[in-house]
């Protein structure tokens, strides 16, 4: 791999109950989204394209609860997935490739009326947004207004802006 951008996605890990099913389920839609199988090992695999790859694992050590969206956590990965039109092709055949289209009755806006994506839903409940890269014409613009970051300081009190650490005290550091 060659260096990527700090920041990017080294990769993408999820425990899924069934590997054999998992594997066609998300095999067919990263290939269609131009992923590469990268790596096969016993209960696991990947795909990978540019510096990231995807692993989807029969852990020994995950849960017997199922994946839930809902539940704190991962709700969903979003994709780019090229022009309208391909966005379409990829809905039309998600259903014979394990995948059911969510929110139906607003689809393909449902993440609002200037977005056209897809939202899918596999077998063990993982949810994908697949994105078209031409967003759609609104012909009468909106403008969002967003009021100020609110939040609560350390002592209690509200403030505008961001957190701020208690007086005294040292900056935190990322490790």
């Amino acid at each position: 791999m060659s260096s990527a951008p700090i920041g990017t996605i080294h990769h993408v890990e999820l425990w899924v109950p069934d590997i054999d099913r998992a594997a066609a389920q998300w095999g067919w839609l990263l290939t269609e989204l131009g992923y590469q199988p990268f790596q096969e090992w016993t209960g696991g695999c990947s795909w990978r394209l540019a510096d990231t790859y995807i692993v989807i694992e029969q852990s020994p050590d995950m849960l017997a609860e199922p994946h839930d969206r809902k539940r704190p956590g991962l709700n969903h990965l979003a994709f780019h997935a090229g022009d309208q039109a391909q966005v379409d092709a990829l809905t039309a055949a998600a259903a014979e490739n394990g995948w059911a289209l969510m929110f139906a009755d607003k689809h393909p806006h449902a993440g609002g009326p200037q977005t056209y994506a897809a939202y899918l839903s596999n077998t063990d409940g993982h949810e994908v947004e697949l994105t078209a890269s031409n967003p759609v014409e609104l012909t009468h613009p909106q403008v969002l207004t967003i009021p100020p970051l609110s939040s609560t300081r350390f002592d209690g009190t509200r403030s505008r802006g961001p957190p701020t650490a208690p007086t005294g005290a040292p900056p935190t550091r990322m490790r």
